[in-house]
């Protein structure tokens, strides 16, 4: 009865002691692949949190360096009035596009005011530049410059004032 099977059973007992291994090499594969992901998972949110926490940080030198006080120590103090704004302006203008894409990593209410800022610091360049008369020079400039910014409202102490507790939050 069993004689048709004698020659098959040295396969069958193979193939009874390699299904359990089978099992277990195919446990081991998914176990493995599942604690992959997992840690692809955990490096990726890391890496988003690094690049958010690296965006605050380059955007609260941006406003660092777009304050009067810093921008009036820039370029030659040979310069007119009317160079000194350009450049300053272009500047401003240039970082400020250098640092855009910052805008995807933090919040939309922070990009708001931050470019709120930039344009504030622009604005108040053009309107020194406008009040003073045209025998002044470039000190007369940088002195205006500052008292206009410290009279008025410290629009970027605000602005990094809120990064800061947006980057708390994060934290």
């Amino acid at each position: 009865m069993f004689t048709g099977f004698t020659p098959y059973l040295p396969y069958a007992a193979a193939l009874i002691i390699a299904i359990p291994f089978l099992v277990l090499l195919r446990q081991f594969v998914y176990s493995y692949i599942k604690l992959k992901n997992k840690e692809l998972k955990l490096l990726a949110s890391q890496s988003s949190g690094e690049n958010r926490t690296h965006s605050y940080e380059r955007m609260t030198l941006f406003l660092e360096r777009i304050k009067p006080s810093n921008l009036v120590q820039k370029f030659d103090k040979n310069l007119a009035p009317h160079e000194f704004l350009f450049l300053t302006e272009k500047t401003v203008s240039e970082e400020f596009e250098y640092n855009s894409s910052q805008q995807l990593y933090v919040s939309r209410n922070s990009w708001q005011n931050i470019v709120e800022s930039k344009n504030a610091v622009v604005a108040l360049l053009n309107k020194t530049y406008e009040d003073l008369s045209q025998n002044s020079d470039l000190d007369d400039f940088k002195t205006v410059f500052i008292m206009n910014y410290v009279n008025g409202e410290d629009y970027i102490a605000a602005t990094i004032e809120d990064l800061r507790r947006e980057t708390l939050l994060l934290s």
